[in-house]
Protein backbone atom coordinates (compact mmCIF):
# COMPACT_ATOMS: atom_id res chain seq x y z
CA UNK A 1 0.00 0.00 0.00
CA UNK A 2 0.88 3.89 -0.54
CA UNK A 3 -0.19 7.08 1.05
CA UNK A 4 -1.52 9.59 -1.73
CA UNK A 5 0.21 12.28 -1.39
CA UNK A 6 -3.13 14.72 -1.77
CA UNK A 7 -5.14 12.55 0.55
CA UNK A 8 -4.94 10.29 3.42
CA UNK A 9 -6.32 7.41 1.86
CA UNK A 10 -4.29 4.16 0.96
CA UNK A 11 -4.97 1.89 -1.77
CA UNK A 12 -5.04 -1.99 -1.97
CA UNK A 13 -4.84 -3.75 -5.25
CA UNK A 14 -5.58 -6.94 -4.42
CA UNK A 15 -8.93 -7.45 -5.97
CA UNK A 16 -6.63 -7.28 -9.27
CA UNK A 17 -4.76 -9.98 -8.08
CA UNK A 18 -1.49 -7.11 -7.43
CA UNK A 19 -0.55 -7.56 -3.85
CA UNK A 20 2.77 -6.05 -3.34
CA UNK A 21 3.46 -2.78 -1.97
CA UNK A 22 5.48 -1.00 -4.07
CA UNK A 23 2.76 1.22 -5.36
CA UNK A 24 1.97 5.13 -5.93
CA UNK A 25 -1.12 6.45 -5.18
CA UNK A 26 -2.55 9.59 -6.85
CA UNK A 27 0.81 11.32 -7.23
CA UNK A 28 0.60 14.96 -8.37
CA UNK A 29 1.65 16.20 -11.46
CA UNK A 30 4.67 17.79 -10.21
CA UNK A 31 5.99 14.52 -8.50
CA UNK A 32 5.01 12.63 -11.62
CA UNK A 33 6.97 14.99 -13.60
CA UNK A 34 10.04 14.39 -11.10
CA UNK A 35 10.03 11.01 -11.26
CA UNK A 36 9.96 10.54 -15.28
CA UNK A 37 12.64 12.73 -15.05
CA UNK A 38 15.00 10.86 -12.23
CA UNK A 39 14.04 7.56 -13.88
CA UNK A 40 15.89 8.64 -17.26
CA UNK A 41 12.24 8.74 -19.14
CA UNK A 42 11.86 11.79 -19.88
CA UNK A 43 13.51 15.32 -20.00
CA UNK A 44 12.34 18.78 -19.49
CA UNK A 45 11.65 20.91 -22.03
CA UNK A 46 12.70 25.02 -22.33
CA UNK A 47 9.04 25.29 -22.06
CA UNK A 48 8.95 23.66 -18.70
CA UNK A 49 6.69 20.97 -19.78
CA UNK A 50 7.93 17.10 -19.46
CA UNK A 51 9.02 15.77 -23.01
CA UNK A 52 8.93 11.97 -23.64
CA UNK A 53 8.77 9.76 -26.46
CA UNK A 54 6.39 7.21 -26.64
CA UNK A 55 8.23 4.12 -27.80
CA UNK A 56 7.74 1.89 -31.25
CA UNK A 57 3.93 3.14 -31.28
CA UNK A 58 3.87 7.11 -31.73
CA UNK A 59 0.10 6.96 -32.82
CA UNK A 60 -3.11 4.53 -32.27
CA UNK A 61 -2.91 1.08 -33.65
CA UNK A 62 -6.24 0.42 -34.80
CA UNK A 63 -6.10 -3.18 -35.53
CA UNK A 64 -5.07 -3.93 -32.55
CA UNK A 65 -8.13 -2.87 -30.97
CA UNK A 66 -10.49 -5.45 -29.57
CA UNK A 67 -13.62 -5.95 -27.73
CA UNK A 68 -14.83 -8.71 -25.59
CA UNK A 69 -17.68 -10.78 -27.80
CA UNK A 70 -19.58 -11.75 -24.44
CA UNK A 71 -23.03 -11.21 -23.77
CA UNK A 72 -23.54 -7.69 -23.58
CA UNK A 73 -22.13 -7.58 -26.34
CA UNK A 74 -22.76 -10.22 -29.21
CA UNK A 75 -26.10 -8.72 -30.26
CA UNK A 76 -25.32 -4.94 -29.54
CA UNK A 77 -21.15 -4.09 -31.47
CA UNK A 78 -21.08 -3.53 -34.88
CA UNK A 79 -18.42 -6.34 -35.22
CA UNK A 80 -16.31 -6.35 -38.03
CA UNK A 81 -12.37 -4.55 -39.37
CA UNK A 82 -13.07 -2.05 -36.72
CA UNK A 83 -15.07 -3.87 -33.49
CA UNK A 84 -12.56 -7.03 -34.02
CA UNK A 85 -14.62 -9.59 -31.58
CA UNK A 86 -12.22 -10.85 -28.70
CA UNK A 87 -12.88 -14.33 -26.74
CA UNK A 88 -13.54 -13.83 -22.87
CA UNK A 89 -11.51 -16.78 -22.17
CA UNK A 90 -8.70 -15.46 -24.23
CA UNK A 91 -8.55 -12.33 -22.08
CA UNK A 92 -9.47 -13.67 -19.00
CA UNK A 93 -5.61 -15.97 -19.76
CA UNK A 94 -4.16 -13.10 -20.90
CA UNK A 95 -5.16 -10.28 -18.12
CA UNK A 96 -3.67 -12.45 -15.98
CA UNK A 97 -0.90 -12.53 -17.54
CA UNK A 98 -0.49 -9.04 -17.75
CA UNK A 99 -1.08 -8.70 -13.62
CA UNK A 100 1.63 -11.44 -13.49
CA UNK A 101 3.85 -9.19 -14.66
CA UNK A 102 3.21 -5.91 -13.37
CA UNK A 103 3.03 -7.87 -9.65
CA UNK A 104 6.58 -7.25 -10.32
CA UNK A 105 6.68 -3.34 -11.33
CA UNK A 106 6.68 -0.32 -9.66
CA UNK A 107 3.04 1.02 -10.57
CA UNK A 108 1.22 4.15 -10.95
CA UNK A 109 -2.25 4.24 -9.96
CA UNK A 110 -4.97 7.34 -10.23
CA UNK A 111 -8.50 7.56 -9.25
CA UNK A 112 -10.21 9.55 -11.65
CA UNK A 113 -13.94 10.06 -13.69
CA UNK A 114 -15.30 10.51 -16.88
CA UNK A 115 -18.23 13.32 -18.03
CA UNK A 116 -18.75 16.32 -16.07
CA UNK A 117 -22.32 15.98 -15.62
CA UNK A 118 -22.94 14.75 -12.29
CA UNK A 119 -25.74 12.37 -13.96
CA UNK A 120 -23.37 10.46 -16.40
CA UNK A 121 -20.42 10.55 -14.06
CA UNK A 122 -18.08 7.08 -14.52
CA UNK A 123 -15.26 6.96 -11.90
CA UNK A 124 -12.33 5.47 -13.40
CA UNK A 125 -9.11 3.73 -11.28
CA UNK A 126 -5.88 4.25 -13.70
CA UNK A 127 -3.22 1.36 -12.88
CA UNK A 128 0.35 2.47 -14.73
CA UNK A 129 3.69 1.05 -15.27
CA UNK A 130 4.92 4.39 -16.16
CA UNK A 131 4.56 7.65 -14.17
CA UNK A 132 4.40 9.95 -17.10
CA UNK A 133 1.84 7.37 -18.21
CA UNK A 134 -0.33 7.72 -14.96
CA UNK A 135 0.55 12.11 -15.58
CA UNK A 136 -1.19 11.90 -18.73
CA UNK A 137 -3.94 10.18 -17.20
CA UNK A 138 -3.91 13.59 -14.73
CA UNK A 139 -4.09 15.49 -17.49
CA UNK A 140 -6.34 13.80 -19.34
CA UNK A 141 -9.32 12.73 -17.06
CA UNK A 142 -11.63 14.59 -14.48
CA UNK A 143 -10.22 15.06 -11.05
CA UNK A 144 -11.64 14.31 -8.16
CA UNK A 145 -12.04 16.72 -5.07
CA UNK A 146 -9.65 14.59 -2.37
CA UNK A 147 -12.90 14.00 -0.05
CA UNK A 148 -14.09 12.65 -2.92
CA UNK A 149 -11.62 9.76 -2.90
CA UNK A 150 -12.26 8.46 0.84
CA UNK A 151 -15.31 6.32 -0.42
CA UNK A 152 -14.37 6.29 -4.63
CA UNK A 153 -15.82 3.49 -6.15
CA UNK A 154 -14.08 2.47 -9.68
CA UNK A 155 -16.99 1.58 -12.36
CA UNK A 156 -13.99 1.04 -14.89
CA UNK A 157 -10.34 0.39 -14.35
CA UNK A 158 -7.47 1.26 -16.77
CA UNK A 159 -4.57 -1.38 -16.53
CA UNK A 160 -1.60 -0.08 -19.15
CA UNK A 161 1.47 -2.56 -18.99
CA UNK A 162 3.40 -0.61 -21.74
CA UNK A 163 6.34 -3.12 -21.18
CA UNK A 164 4.28 -6.45 -21.64
CA UNK A 165 4.60 -8.15 -24.91
CA UNK A 166 2.06 -10.49 -25.93
CA UNK A 167 2.88 -14.08 -27.91
CA UNK A 168 -0.08 -13.59 -30.89
CA UNK A 169 0.15 -17.29 -31.44
CA UNK A 170 -1.05 -18.00 -28.38
CA UNK A 171 -2.92 -14.43 -26.69
CA UNK A 172 -4.96 -14.45 -29.50
CA UNK A 173 -4.13 -10.87 -30.50
CA UNK A 174 -2.30 -9.75 -33.71
CA UNK A 175 0.84 -8.71 -32.46
CA UNK A 176 2.77 -8.24 -29.31
CA UNK A 177 0.53 -4.48 -28.50
CA UNK A 178 -3.47 -4.52 -28.13
CA UNK A 179 -5.92 -2.45 -26.37
CA UNK A 180 -8.86 -4.11 -25.63
CA UNK A 181 -12.66 -3.82 -23.63
CA UNK A 182 -14.63 -5.79 -21.07
CA UNK A 183 -17.80 -4.54 -20.85
CA UNK A 184 -18.63 -7.23 -18.30
CA UNK A 185 -15.50 -6.89 -16.58
CA UNK A 186 -15.33 -3.46 -16.83
CA UNK A 187 -12.06 -3.31 -18.06
CA UNK A 188 -9.54 -1.93 -20.12
CA UNK A 189 -6.63 -3.63 -21.10
CA UNK A 190 -3.62 -1.76 -22.95
CA UNK A 191 -0.10 -3.97 -23.22
CA UNK A 192 3.05 -3.51 -25.55
CA UNK A 193 2.35 0.37 -26.62
CA UNK A 194 3.74 3.26 -24.79
CA UNK A 195 1.01 5.64 -26.53
CA UNK A 196 -0.63 7.19 -24.60
CA UNK A 197 -3.76 8.12 -26.61
CA UNK A 198 -4.67 4.39 -26.16
CA UNK A 199 -5.47 4.94 -22.76
CA UNK A 200 -8.46 7.97 -23.15
CA UNK A 201 -9.41 6.36 -26.34
CA UNK A 202 -10.03 3.13 -24.55
CA UNK A 203 -12.56 4.56 -21.85
CA UNK A 204 -13.83 6.93 -24.78
CA UNK A 205 -14.73 3.70 -26.82
CA UNK A 206 -16.82 2.27 -23.55
CA UNK A 207 -18.95 5.39 -23.14
CA UNK A 208 -19.92 5.33 -26.87
CA UNK A 209 -21.57 1.90 -26.02
CA UNK A 210 -22.84 2.72 -22.99
CA UNK A 211 -24.28 6.60 -23.52
CA UNK A 212 -26.82 5.97 -26.45
CA UNK A 213 -27.57 1.94 -25.05
CA UNK A 214 -28.33 2.92 -21.57
CA UNK A 215 -28.32 6.64 -21.13
CA UNK A 216 -30.44 8.25 -24.33
CA UNK A 217 -27.51 10.37 -24.99
CA UNK A 218 -25.40 10.75 -27.94
CA UNK A 219 -21.60 10.71 -27.48
CA UNK A 220 -19.37 12.51 -30.09
CA UNK A 221 -16.14 12.97 -31.09
CA UNK A 222 -15.65 16.93 -30.87
CA UNK A 223 -14.76 19.80 -29.59
CA UNK A 224 -17.11 22.36 -28.21
CA UNK A 225 -16.88 25.83 -26.95
CA UNK A 226 -19.65 28.69 -25.64
CA UNK A 227 -20.47 32.37 -26.86
CA UNK A 228 -20.83 35.34 -24.45
CA UNK A 229 -24.49 34.92 -25.39
CA UNK A 230 -24.36 31.29 -24.33
CA UNK A 231 -24.47 29.45 -27.48
CA UNK A 232 -22.70 26.61 -27.73
CA UNK A 233 -20.97 25.69 -30.64
CA UNK A 234 -20.18 22.04 -31.61
CA UNK A 235 -16.91 20.60 -34.00
CA UNK A 236 -16.61 17.04 -35.14
CA UNK A 237 -13.68 15.92 -37.24
CA UNK A 238 -10.89 13.18 -36.60
CA UNK A 239 -7.21 13.83 -36.05
CA UNK A 240 -5.39 16.88 -37.52
CA UNK A 241 -8.89 18.50 -38.48
CA UNK A 242 -8.67 20.69 -36.51
CA UNK A 243 -10.74 20.07 -33.68
CA UNK A 244 -8.73 21.62 -30.53
CA UNK A 245 -7.76 24.32 -32.40
CA UNK A 246 -10.37 25.67 -33.75
CA UNK A 247 -12.47 25.32 -30.44
CA UNK A 248 -9.66 27.06 -29.26
CA UNK A 249 -11.23 30.81 -29.25
CA UNK A 250 -10.44 33.76 -27.59
CA UNK A 251 -14.19 35.10 -28.01
CA UNK A 252 -15.54 32.09 -26.87
CA UNK A 253 -15.35 29.50 -23.80
CA UNK A 254 -13.83 26.24 -24.22
CA UNK A 255 -16.09 23.22 -22.98
CA UNK A 256 -13.75 20.82 -24.22
CA UNK A 257 -11.55 19.79 -27.55
CA UNK A 258 -12.59 16.16 -28.28
CA UNK A 259 -14.97 13.79 -26.82
CA UNK A 260 -18.57 15.19 -25.62
CA UNK A 261 -21.89 14.11 -24.89
CA UNK A 262 -25.17 15.40 -25.99
CA UNK A 263 -28.13 14.58 -23.58
CA UNK A 264 -31.83 14.38 -24.37
CA UNK A 265 -32.49 17.57 -22.33
CA UNK A 266 -29.90 19.53 -25.08
CA UNK A 267 -27.05 20.24 -22.38
CA UNK A 268 -23.59 19.32 -24.03
CA UNK A 269 -21.07 17.75 -21.58
CA UNK A 270 -17.03 17.01 -21.37
CA UNK A 271 -15.80 13.74 -21.26
CA UNK A 272 -12.52 14.45 -20.30
CA UNK A 273 -10.70 17.00 -17.92
CA UNK A 274 -7.86 18.06 -20.74
CA UNK A 275 -7.15 18.22 -24.29
CA UNK A 276 -4.65 16.21 -26.63
CA UNK A 277 -3.71 18.48 -29.31
CA UNK A 278 -1.37 18.04 -32.08
CA UNK A 279 1.40 20.21 -31.87
CA UNK A 280 2.73 19.86 -35.34
CA UNK A 281 3.97 23.37 -37.07
CA UNK A 282 2.67 25.02 -33.44
CA UNK A 283 3.60 28.82 -33.11
CA UNK A 284 2.70 30.87 -30.57
CA UNK A 285 1.35 33.35 -33.78
CA UNK A 286 -1.16 31.20 -35.07
CA UNK A 287 -2.32 29.36 -31.56
CA UNK A 288 -1.46 31.28 -29.02
CA UNK A 289 -3.77 29.51 -26.81
CA UNK A 290 -2.65 25.81 -27.33
CA UNK A 291 1.74 27.26 -27.22
CA UNK A 292 0.61 29.04 -23.80
CA UNK A 293 -0.58 26.11 -22.51
CA UNK A 294 3.02 24.02 -23.33
CA UNK A 295 4.15 24.81 -19.60
CA UNK A 296 4.85 22.83 -16.87
CA UNK A 297 2.36 20.24 -15.86
CA UNK A 298 2.00 19.23 -19.71
CA UNK A 299 3.10 16.57 -21.83
CA UNK A 300 5.01 16.58 -24.99
CA UNK A 301 5.12 13.18 -26.68
CA UNK A 302 7.35 12.66 -29.55
CA UNK A 303 8.80 16.45 -30.42
CA UNK A 304 12.51 17.10 -31.07
CA UNK A 305 14.58 19.44 -29.06
CA UNK A 306 17.77 21.07 -29.42
CA UNK A 307 20.41 20.01 -26.18
CA UNK A 308 18.94 23.40 -24.66
CA UNK A 309 15.14 21.85 -24.77
CA UNK A 310 14.27 23.91 -27.43
CA UNK A 311 11.40 22.46 -29.19
CA UNK A 312 11.26 22.41 -32.71
CA UNK A 313 7.58 22.07 -33.65
CA UNK A 314 8.40 21.42 -37.62
CA UNK A 315 10.72 18.78 -36.76
CA UNK A 316 8.85 15.46 -38.29
CA UNK A 317 11.58 13.08 -37.95
CA UNK A 318 10.28 11.10 -34.86
CA UNK A 319 6.44 11.43 -36.29
CA UNK A 320 4.00 13.68 -37.90
CA UNK A 321 1.33 12.90 -34.58
CA UNK A 322 3.69 14.91 -32.25
CA UNK A 323 1.21 15.85 -29.58
CA UNK A 324 0.77 17.65 -25.82
CA UNK A 325 -1.64 16.45 -23.35
CA UNK A 326 -2.47 19.01 -20.49
CA UNK A 327 -5.01 19.68 -17.97
CA UNK A 328 -7.93 21.80 -19.38
CA UNK A 329 -7.19 24.54 -16.88
CA UNK A 330 -4.12 25.68 -18.56
CA UNK A 331 -6.46 27.36 -21.12
CA UNK A 332 -7.52 30.65 -19.77
CA UNK A 333 -10.65 30.59 -21.32
CA UNK A 334 -12.71 27.66 -20.07
CA UNK A 335 -16.31 26.74 -19.89
CA UNK A 336 -16.96 25.80 -15.54
CA UNK A 337 -17.94 22.89 -15.14
CA UNK A 338 -17.30 21.87 -18.88
CA UNK A 339 -20.87 21.88 -20.10
CA UNK A 340 -22.84 23.27 -22.74
CA UNK A 341 -26.34 24.50 -23.51
CA UNK A 342 -28.42 26.28 -26.53
CA UNK A 343 -26.27 24.30 -29.50
CA UNK A 344 -26.88 26.49 -32.11
CA UNK A 345 -24.14 25.14 -34.94
CA UNK A 346 -22.34 22.37 -35.75
CA UNK A 347 -19.22 22.08 -37.89
CA UNK A 348 -17.89 19.16 -39.59
CA UNK A 349 -13.89 19.33 -40.11
CA UNK A 350 -12.45 17.68 -43.29
CA UNK A 351 -8.80 17.83 -44.28
CA UNK A 352 -9.68 17.43 -47.62
CA UNK A 353 -6.86 16.10 -49.81
CA UNK A 354 -8.40 16.39 -53.32
CA UNK A 355 -8.45 19.92 -52.53
CA UNK A 356 -12.24 19.99 -54.34
CA UNK A 357 -14.47 20.59 -51.17
CA UNK A 358 -15.34 24.08 -50.63
CA UNK A 359 -13.53 25.88 -47.37
CA UNK A 360 -17.05 26.35 -45.85
CA UNK A 361 -20.66 25.30 -46.74
CA UNK A 362 -24.28 25.26 -45.54
CA UNK A 363 -25.54 21.70 -44.98
CA UNK A 364 -29.18 20.51 -45.37
CA UNK A 365 -30.64 18.38 -42.82
CA UNK A 366 -30.09 15.24 -45.32
CA UNK A 367 -26.76 16.56 -46.36
CA UNK A 368 -26.05 16.41 -43.05
CA UNK A 369 -27.12 13.31 -42.04
CA UNK A 370 -24.86 11.88 -45.23
CA UNK A 371 -21.82 13.68 -44.09
CA UNK A 372 -21.85 12.59 -40.85
CA UNK A 373 -22.38 9.03 -42.00
CA UNK A 374 -19.42 9.58 -44.32
CA UNK A 375 -17.14 11.31 -42.18
CA UNK A 376 -14.37 12.36 -45.05
CA UNK A 377 -10.97 13.48 -44.33
CA UNK A 378 -7.58 12.34 -45.00
CA UNK A 379 -5.71 10.27 -42.70
CA UNK A 380 -1.88 12.35 -41.72
CA UNK A 381 0.50 10.38 -41.55
CA UNK A 382 1.71 9.14 -38.09
CA UNK A 383 -1.50 9.27 -36.67
CA UNK A 384 -2.09 5.79 -37.18
CA UNK A 385 0.44 2.84 -37.67
CA UNK A 386 1.15 2.28 -40.71
CA UNK A 387 0.08 5.24 -42.33
CA UNK A 388 3.02 7.19 -43.75
CA UNK A 389 1.65 9.77 -46.23
CA UNK A 390 -1.88 11.48 -46.12
CA UNK A 391 -4.87 8.87 -47.58
CA UNK A 392 -8.40 9.64 -48.46
CA UNK A 393 -10.35 8.24 -45.74
CA UNK A 394 -13.97 7.37 -44.47
CA UNK A 395 -14.13 7.48 -40.70
CA UNK A 396 -18.48 7.12 -39.82
CA UNK A 397 -19.60 9.65 -37.10
CA UNK A 398 -15.84 11.27 -37.57
CA UNK A 399 -14.84 8.76 -35.45
CA UNK A 400 -15.72 5.07 -36.76
CA UNK A 401 -12.41 3.28 -34.81
CA UNK A 402 -14.32 4.53 -31.39
CA UNK A 403 -18.01 3.51 -31.61
CA UNK A 404 -18.92 -0.17 -31.18
CA UNK A 405 -22.30 0.67 -31.86
CA UNK A 406 -23.60 0.68 -36.04
CA UNK A 407 -23.24 4.23 -37.53
CA UNK A 408 -26.73 4.61 -38.03
CA UNK A 409 -27.56 4.55 -34.81
CA UNK A 410 -25.32 8.08 -33.54
CA UNK A 411 -26.42 9.00 -37.31
CA UNK A 412 -30.50 9.05 -35.94
CA UNK A 413 -29.87 10.28 -32.63
CA UNK A 414 -27.53 13.15 -34.30
CA UNK A 415 -30.00 13.69 -36.95
CA UNK A 416 -33.10 14.05 -34.30
CA UNK A 417 -31.31 16.23 -32.36
CA UNK A 418 -30.52 18.83 -35.57
CA UNK A 419 -34.23 18.81 -35.90
CA UNK A 420 -35.28 19.05 -32.12
CA UNK A 421 -32.62 21.95 -31.53
CA UNK A 422 -32.90 23.74 -34.70
CA UNK A 423 -28.95 23.97 -35.22
CA UNK A 424 -27.23 24.96 -38.53
CA UNK A 425 -24.91 22.47 -40.00
CA UNK A 426 -21.63 23.37 -41.77
CA UNK A 427 -18.71 21.45 -43.71
CA UNK A 428 -15.51 23.27 -43.24
CA UNK A 429 -12.84 22.03 -45.21
CA UNK A 430 -9.39 22.87 -43.23
CA UNK A 431 -7.28 21.01 -45.88
CA UNK A 432 -6.14 21.85 -49.18
CA UNK A 433 -6.69 24.42 -51.57
CA UNK A 434 -5.53 25.34 -55.50
CA UNK A 435 -5.00 21.55 -55.58
CA UNK A 436 -4.61 18.28 -54.05
CA UNK A 437 -2.11 17.66 -51.11
CA UNK A 438 1.25 17.72 -53.21
CA UNK A 439 0.01 20.42 -55.37
CA UNK A 440 -1.97 23.24 -53.65
CA UNK A 441 -1.90 24.39 -50.17
CA UNK A 442 -3.00 24.07 -46.91
CA UNK A 443 -5.78 26.46 -45.96
CA UNK A 444 -4.84 29.25 -44.29
CA UNK A 445 -6.00 29.15 -40.24
CA UNK A 446 -6.84 32.70 -40.33
CA UNK A 447 -9.60 32.15 -43.14
CA UNK A 448 -10.75 29.22 -41.58
CA UNK A 449 -11.13 30.72 -38.62
CA UNK A 450 -13.04 33.73 -40.13
CA UNK A 451 -15.32 31.81 -41.91
CA UNK A 452 -16.73 30.27 -38.76
CA UNK A 453 -16.93 33.26 -36.89
CA UNK A 454 -18.95 34.42 -39.42
CA UNK A 455 -21.16 31.26 -39.51
CA UNK A 456 -21.72 31.40 -35.77
CA UNK A 457 -22.22 34.96 -35.69
CA UNK A 458 -24.92 35.10 -38.73
CA UNK A 459 -22.62 36.83 -41.00
CA UNK A 460 -22.93 34.76 -44.02
CA UNK A 461 -26.22 35.74 -44.71
CA UNK A 462 -29.63 34.09 -45.55
CA UNK A 463 -29.85 30.70 -47.65
CA UNK A 464 -30.28 32.47 -50.72
CA UNK A 465 -29.58 31.98 -54.52
CA UNK A 466 -27.82 35.81 -53.92
CA UNK A 467 -25.86 34.40 -51.05
CA UNK A 468 -24.90 31.02 -51.66
CA UNK A 469 -23.37 29.03 -54.67
CA UNK A 470 -24.82 25.47 -55.28
CA UNK A 471 -21.52 23.40 -55.96
CA UNK A 472 -22.36 21.54 -59.15
CA UNK A 473 -20.62 18.07 -57.76
CA UNK A 474 -21.56 18.28 -54.23
CA UNK A 475 -24.76 20.00 -54.00
CA UNK A 476 -23.69 21.77 -50.80
CA UNK A 477 -23.89 25.69 -50.57
CA UNK A 478 -20.98 27.40 -50.88
CA UNK A 479 -21.14 31.13 -49.73
CA UNK A 480 -20.19 34.22 -52.35
CA UNK A 481 -18.83 36.46 -49.61
CA UNK A 482 -17.37 35.98 -46.55
CA UNK A 483 -15.80 39.02 -43.69
CA UNK A 484 -12.08 38.46 -43.86
CA UNK A 485 -11.52 36.00 -46.93
CA UNK A 486 -10.59 36.38 -50.29
CA UNK A 487 -13.96 35.32 -52.60
CA UNK A 488 -11.76 33.24 -54.58
CA UNK A 489 -10.61 31.51 -51.82
CA UNK A 490 -14.32 30.31 -51.20
CA UNK A 491 -14.64 28.89 -54.41
CA UNK A 492 -12.57 25.65 -54.60
CA UNK A 493 -12.80 25.38 -58.68
CA UNK A 494 -11.58 29.32 -58.96
CA UNK A 495 -8.37 28.53 -57.33
CA UNK A 496 -7.24 25.62 -59.04
CA UNK A 497 -6.84 27.82 -62.50
CA UNK A 498 -7.87 24.64 -64.09
CA UNK A 499 -11.39 23.78 -64.76
CA UNK A 500 -10.72 20.48 -66.24
CA UNK A 501 -8.58 19.26 -63.73
CA UNK A 502 -10.53 20.30 -60.64
CA UNK A 503 -13.55 18.51 -62.37
CA UNK A 504 -11.73 15.22 -63.09
CA UNK A 505 -10.65 15.19 -59.24
CA UNK A 506 -13.75 16.86 -57.95
CA UNK A 507 -15.62 13.62 -59.37
CA UNK A 508 -13.08 10.90 -58.67
CA UNK A 509 -14.05 11.99 -54.87
CA UNK A 510 -17.88 12.10 -55.47
CA UNK A 511 -17.29 8.24 -56.75
CA UNK A 512 -15.44 7.54 -53.80
CA UNK A 513 -18.11 8.73 -51.71
CA UNK A 514 -20.75 6.62 -52.98
CA UNK A 515 -18.51 3.93 -53.43
CA UNK A 516 -18.27 3.94 -49.37
CA UNK A 517 -21.74 4.91 -48.28
CA UNK A 518 -23.03 1.66 -50.26
CA UNK A 519 -22.62 0.18 -46.92
CA UNK A 520 -25.02 2.44 -45.30
CA UNK A 521 -27.72 2.46 -48.01
CA UNK A 522 -29.91 0.04 -46.49
CA UNK A 523 -29.41 2.31 -43.13
CA UNK A 524 -30.16 5.46 -45.16
CA UNK A 525 -33.62 6.80 -45.93
CA UNK A 526 -34.08 7.92 -50.11
CA UNK A 527 -33.68 12.07 -48.38
CA UNK A 528 -30.06 11.02 -46.65
CA UNK A 529 -29.23 9.26 -49.86
CA UNK A 530 -29.84 12.08 -51.96
CA UNK A 531 -27.65 14.30 -49.61
CA UNK A 532 -24.67 12.75 -51.41
CA UNK A 533 -23.12 13.89 -54.22
CA UNK A 534 -24.72 13.82 -57.77
CA UNK A 535 -24.02 10.73 -59.71
CA UNK A 536 -22.45 12.18 -62.72
CA UNK A 537 -18.96 11.15 -64.01
CA UNK A 538 -16.19 13.06 -65.83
Amino acid sequence: MATNAQSTKSISLASYGITHSNVHYQLSSNELHQITIEKGMGVESSLGALAVNTGEFTGRSPKDRFIVKDAITKDRVWWGDINIPFDPDKFEKLYKKVITYLGEKELFVRDAYACAENDYRTNIRVINEYPWSNMFAYNMFLRPKADELHDFVPEWTVINAPGFMADASVDGTRQHNFAILDFTKKIALIGGTGYTGEIKKGIFSALNFILPVYKNTLPMHCSANVGEGGDTAIFFGLSGTGKTTLSTDPNRRLIGDDEHGWTADNKVFNFEGGCYAKVINLSQENEPEIYGAIKKGAILENVVMDTNGAVDFEDTTITQNTRVSYPIYHIDNIQQPSIGKNVKNVFFLTADAFGVLPPISKLTPAQAAYHFMSGYTAKVAGTEAGVVEPQPSFSACFGAPFMPLHPAKYGEMLSKKMVDSGVDVWLVNTGWTGGPYGIGTRMKLKYTRAMISAAISGKLGLYTYDNYHIHSVFGVAQPRECPGVPTKVLSPRATWNDDEAYYQTAFKLSNAFRENFKKFEAHANEEIRRGGPQRYAF
